[in-house]
């Protein structure tokens, strides 16, 4: 059995017992969460909703709170002596799926 969830603006794929990289969600590592934002629910007789499944969920466990790799932001006009170097790491939630209720 698997489900699509959508979290952070994005739309993840998921199975039981998998572990995934999410955008930031509040909470430490060994919480439960959350995720009802549930749009199919696939197996032998696949649910899709509209745009969710009514009743749908699926539970995780945060493991890790993350940040990602650095990225480089360079800005420069040609010509004009304007050059600025920064950088972003942006947080990251790493959560285990614990469960799928349909």
């Amino acid at each position: 059995m698997y489900a699509v969830i959508k979290t952070g603006g994005k739309q993840y794929r998921v199975a039981k017992g998998e572990t995934l990289q999410v955008e930031k969600i509040a909470g430490e590592p060994g919480d439960s969460v959350t995720f009802d934002e549930v749009l199919l629910v696939g197996g032998d007789s696949p649910k899709v909703g509209q745009p969710v499944v009514k009743g749908a969920s699926v539970k995780a466990q945060i493991i890790a709170q993350e940040r990602g790799k650095k990225v480089i932001v360079f800005r420069m006009r040609r010509r004009k002596k304007y050059r600025r170097k920064t950088g972003h790491r942006q947080f990251y939630t790493q959560v285990e799926i614990t469960g799928i209720t349909a």
